[in-house]
């Protein structure tokens, strides 16, 4: 396309985009629209983001979507031509509280454009009126706007700082902050959809924030006015309808955009008949077709709150304090952890996390080095200004030895500069010397204004280095606002365990320390897990339940993985025609299944393809997770066949993508991978992978 012989016309402009309307010199041609990066230089995440919306032109439908028609280069600039349906963005038909009419003909269409966004299994995560076309004549409704469109039934979001996350924050549903203990996931949208329907029924944002954390705390934890509250015109069982689709639990909010769509509709013809709108129960239609357990805590209300009460302790500043989490494996720990997240935005929290792994036990402070990267390398994103108060506080902590914490740390040098050669001294001195200044570090980070929280895995595998190093923390009184959680496999860690020693000389020198135990989940749990899994009450599915716990012993992940492979099976089946989830007892009991959550994976690899079988392989003799970059040494691949190889892992929730790293989604799944290695050919494995390690290293 020549697209110099098109006048265009600015629609829509934020700091990544402009969105513009170009129409050709020739009358006949019909007009396009051109999304170009609004900065000469623009970043590589926007080329990426353009490059990922034109990957969904195939899959995009010109009835309810804005498709992608070509890349281009204009005026040296990345450009992605779209078609042109018509109409404007929506963010420019909101002036104030929308007539009713005109609304609900708007939120019925944008719920059934996420309906058919859905059902394509793609999940949208930047819903919002700048990214929906609307011809406001007709109400037709167009989405666009898929540059972080994701192909995953669930991913998970980290806690970073809420400037990084992609996405729109005013928008983001809590659990794509990164701070819920939950996946994102098609409710997510939903949750997008609520607060962008909330905004043109009242005319304005549902919460408003002076900075970002503050807004990450509303979407967490403030209930907005309900909308009929701020315009009385608003009929109450609209209001109802928003107020569902924005409830902070995905498991609170409608389950389906066609659910919401069913219920729009409802209200449209109600309006357009009589002028009014009767209440009538929400979601009737609104059951999933999909299986989608629940990632909710059941049977820990007791424990999650011992572990809140003692990180408010330590925002009091009562000292280090120490809180260890046991269990079976597969029992829960790190999720329950992860309960710890949203209770650390108002006192601004900090958290590092780190995870011993079996086959390292041999590299010295691993776990803290790769926690502590996750607190520098945000640091790297700031302005000079904020940058240059970190850097003030480090100097004053760390010289002379700040070369220390940059062995252990590298990407501190980014902010600190060279650091001087240390003096050798003995070993005992040595060691003295970097445990002062391992404090000091920390205190940078643990203070009254951000307490810090750390989080240790799979301790009954860590290394003696770091065993002592923790003691001399916790012993001291340098990092009053710390917290320090540690969680172990209670069956692998006998009274004459390292661990076990070291903790009793803790506890002896004083240590602030809290034991939390995780037991199985009783019969009880599960009937709710089943139930809310299946959308039916707990009377119902009370049988299935006795049979998932009879299986499992109430180990969650086995449960979880168990209720998974009887979907994957057919013995779990959706019922359109009497639009349930119907299920077979007696046909379940004949499958042999096994006992064995292991062996049940093991079967669940065996039927993907023998490329990703590989795959899994290869990354589960590196450890519970591995970099692109290595892995790619090993394949000796490009992105795409690795990405390929891996996907059928990932699209399963097995293996865990980020932006530049594998990970298996549990301890269980590695052993399950590394299982299917025969046991003569596993030490073969391992010298052909280090071999390609050795040729490509400098």
């Amino acid at each position: 396309m020549d697209i110099s012989a098109y006048t265009r016309k600015c629609l829509r402009e934020d700091e990544e985009f402009i969105l513009y309307r170009a129409r050709p010199s020739e009358a006949e041609s019909p007009s396009v629209l051109l999304l170009i990066p609004a900065s000469i230089r623009p970043a590589l995440e926007s080329l990426k983001k353009i490059e990922h919306e034109y990957s969904f032109r195939d899959d995009l439908a010109i009835t309810w979507a804005v498709r992608p028609l070509t890349l281009l280069q204009c005026n040296g600039q990345k450009a992605l031509v779209l078609e042109d349906p018509g109409g404007e963005p929506l963010n420019r038909l909101i002036q104030g509280p929308m007539e009713i009419r005109q609304f609900l003909r708007i939120a019925v269409g944008l719920a059934a454009a996420l309906r058919q966004l859905h059902k394509l299994k793609l999940i949208h995560k930047d819903v919002k009126p700048s990214n929906v076309m609307v011809e406001s004549v007709t109400g037709r409704v167009w989405l666009t706007g898929f540059g972080i469109t994701s192909r995953l039934p669930r991913e998970r979001q980290s806690p970073q700082p809420p400037e990084f996350i992609a996405g729109t924050l005013s928008y983001m549903a809590p659990e794509q902050t990164g701070r819920m203990n939950r996946s994102i996931d098609s409710r997510s949208d939903l949750y997008a959809l609520g607060i962008t329907v909330y905004e043109i029924l009242a005319g304005s944002l549902p919460f408003t924030a002076s900075d970002p954390m503050e807004l990450v705390h509303c979407h967490l934890a403030r209930h907005p006015v309900p909308p009929h509250e701020r315009v009385k015109t608003v009929p109450r069982c609209l209001s109802a309808i928003v107020m569902k689709l924005i409830a902070k639990t995905p498991e609170e909010r409608y389950q389906t955009a066609s659910g919401a769509e069913s219920d729009f509709r409802r209200c449209l013809t109600e309006w357009e008949e009589h002028g009014c709108i009767a209440e009538f129960p929400l979601g009737e239609h609104d059951v999933p077709d999909r299986l989608l357990i629940p990632e909710q805590l059941y049977g820990r209300a007791r424990e999650i709150e011992m572990l809140l009460g003692a990180f408010e302790r330590v925002v009091a500043g009562d000292g280090p304090r120490l809180v260890l989490v046991s269990g079976y494996s597969g029992i829960g720990k790190s999720a329950f952890v992860n309960e710890l997240h949203r209770s650390l935005i108002p006192p601004r929290g900090l958290f590092a996390s780190g995870k011993f792994d079996q086959y390292k036990r041999d590299i010295p402070y691993a776990p803290l080095a790769k926690a502590f990267q996750g607190l520098i390398r945000p640091l790297l994103s700031k302005t000079e200004e904020e940058l240059s108060k970190w850097r003030d506080a480090l100097h004053e902590a760390l010289d002379p030895n700040g070369q220390l914490l940059v062995e252990l740390v590298p990407e501190l040098k980014l902010i600190i500069g060279e650091q001087p050669a240390l003096p050798e001294l003995p070993a005992r001195d040595a060691q003295n010397r970097f445990h002062g200044v391992f404090r000091r570090f920390i205190g940078v980070f643990a203070r009254r204004e951000h307490p810090l929280a750390v989080f240790l895995d799979d301790l009954q595998w860590l290394d003696a280095a770091t065993l002592d190093l923790l003691e001399d923390l916790l012993t001291q009184p340098d990092a009053k606002h710390l917290l320090l959680i540690g969680a172990y496999r209670d069956n692998e860690v006998d009274p004459a365990h390292p661990l076990m020693r070291k903790l009793e000389a803790m506890r002896r020198a004083g240590v602030m320390r809290q034991d939390i135990v995780l037991a199985p989940l009783t019969r009880e749990d599960l009937e709710q897990l089943v139930a809310h899994s299946l959308h039916c009450e707990p009377d119902e599915t009370r049988t299935l339940a006795e049979l998932v716990h009879e299986k499992t012993t109430g180990n969650p992940f086995f449960a979880i993985q168990f209720l998974s492979e009887l979907g994957d099976e057919g013995l779990l089946a959706f019922n359109h025609g009497q639009g349930r989830w119907t299920w077979d007892l007696s046909r379940i009991r004949e499958k042999d299944y096994t006992d064995n959550v292991v062996d049940l994976l093991v079967g669940k690899f065996s039927r993907m393809p023998a490329d990703t079988q590989d795959a899994l392989k290869q990354l589960a003799c590196l450890g519970n997770s591995a970099d692109v970059t290595m892995l790619k040494t090993i394949y000796q691949d490009s992105n795409e066949e690795l990405e390929h190889q891996l996907w059928e892992a990932v699209l399963a929730g097995l293996v865990l993508r980020s932006e530049d790293s594998y990970r298996f989604l549990h301890d269980r799944v590695q052993e399950a991978a590394y299982s299917l290695i025969p046991q003569q050919l596993r030490a073969e494995t391992h010298l052909r992978i280090g071999r390609r390690l050795l040729e490509r290293t400098p």
